[in-house]
């Protein structure tokens, strides 16, 4: 199935690791230009390397998305180089644990800053070059924003905002023939949630304590599986209809009936 994407410039946050690597891997295998943005890491690098061996059309460009004004910077500066911005993959994020009861409203300010701030700065600076394009937009939330998790407001905040979001652009975009879509992963094993595993007594029993509750298969959702809706909804052939969705990608974690598990 051709996607349309051959040679178009797709902008991938987080783009060098976990579920966002998993993004640019897809889009880069149905022939798209992937730019990534995303703060220095070992994980970056290491695939930024990869990228390097088999002369993907991969470019790192590091940016702090914190910083609203770089957010300006890095897309004036994807525009020159490229010509064009056809598609927009907000992912980058952290679930950084900022609570009602353990956090504190600066703490909060800073989550907002992390996690939902740049997906308005990069969307707002990015218009100009979307319309052109006629590009697309994807929101990669999370099932906390629809379940809740405890003790992670800012996040929680970020992500029910960002679905908001999608369907206000959505609206918005209309004119211009722009798709705005949402990703929802529940559970996904990336090099950041092993990590969190290792942390515990047990990495092994926790692990199985969760995926015994994911309906479908009792295991975790691949990276694979949320680039795969992502490059979908990307497809201007394939999704050209589809604006926006809220699409779950989570084995039936969220809706499917608790006596399942």
């Amino acid at each position: 199935m051709d996607l349309g994407l051959k040679d178009k410039v797709i902008i991938v946050t987080g783009g060098g690791a976990g579920i966002g690597a998993g993004i640019s891997r897809a889009c880069l295998a149905e022939g798209a230009r992937v730019v990534v943005l995303s703060r220095p890491s070992k994980n970056v690098e290491d695939f930024m390397a990869e990228m390097k061996a088999v002369d993907a059309k991969c470019e790192l460009v590091e940016a702090h998305l914190e910083d609203t004004q770089r957010c300006k910077d890095v897309i004036a500066e994807i525009e020159a180089s490229y010509g064009a911005i056809d598609g927009l993959v907000n992912n980058a994020g952290v679930n950084d644990g900022c609570g009602l009861e353990s956090g504190s409203v600066e703490r909060f300010l800073e989550s907002l800053g992390k996690n939902l701030t740049h997906y308005y700065a990069l969307a707002h600076y990015a218009l100009p070059a979307l319309k052109k394009s006629q590009g697309s937009i994807v929101n990669i939330s999370s099932k906390v924003a629809l379940t809740g998790q405890g003790g992670t407001s800012g996040y929680a905040a970020s992500k029910g905002a960002q679905l908001a979001l999608t369907r206000e652009w959505a609206a918005e975009l209309l004119p211009y023939n722009i798709r705005v879509n949402a990703v929802l992963p529940a559970e996904v094993m990336t090099p950041l949630y092993s990590r969190w595993l290792q942390t515990l007594g047990d990495p092994d029993a926790k692990l199985k304590e969760i995926t015994d509750k994911i309906p479908l298969g009792h295991r975790m959702t691949l990276s694979s599986e949320i680039a795969a809706a992502t490059v979908f909804l990307l497809s201007p052939t394939q999704s050209g209809h589809t604006t926006g969705q809220h699409l779950i990608v989570d084995g039936g974690y969220v809706h499917l009936d608790r006596a399942l598990t």
